[in-house]
């Protein structure tokens, strides 16, 4: 879904109180806790987290569930294992109603996409 909202808390106020503004904020305290560093935007209609002009995440809530984004999922070591339980894109973890997220990898996979970032590697496409 589209918000066209201008702060990342206009477009916290913009999603409905449901089980996707549950999971989407899940995801996003991960990404603050373990990314102190990033800063939170809305970019693309979703909010986005980002070093300077690089983006790191995209988190966004559609309708039949949450989006986290990055580059390229492959470029993680062991990505797919930590994130079987979920639907998968290239750049896209699909966070569905059913998943429990503290019983999946997800929150290990942030960790190493942020580590990654902080040594200079590129998860990019």
């Amino acid at each position: 879904m589209q918000y066209d909202a201008q702060t990342p808390k206009e477009y916290l106020e913009m999603l409905e109180d449901d089980w996707r503004k549950e999971r989407l904020l899940e995801v996003r305290q991960l990404i603050l806790d373990l990314a102190p560093e990033l800063t939170e935007t809305v970019r693309y209609k979703m909010l986005t987290y980002e070093a300077g002009e690089q983006f790191i995440f995209g988190l966004n809530a559609q309708k039949g569930y949450v989006s986290l984004y990055i580059g390229d999922i492959d470029k993680i070591e062991g990505a797919r294992a930590l994130l079987e339980p979920f639907d998968l894109g290239k750049g896209c973890i699909r966070i569905r109603k059913t998943v429990d997220i503290s019983k999946t990898g997800l929150e290990d996979f942030i960790k190493a996409v942020v580590e990654m970032h902080r040594k200079g590697k590129d998860t990019s496409c």
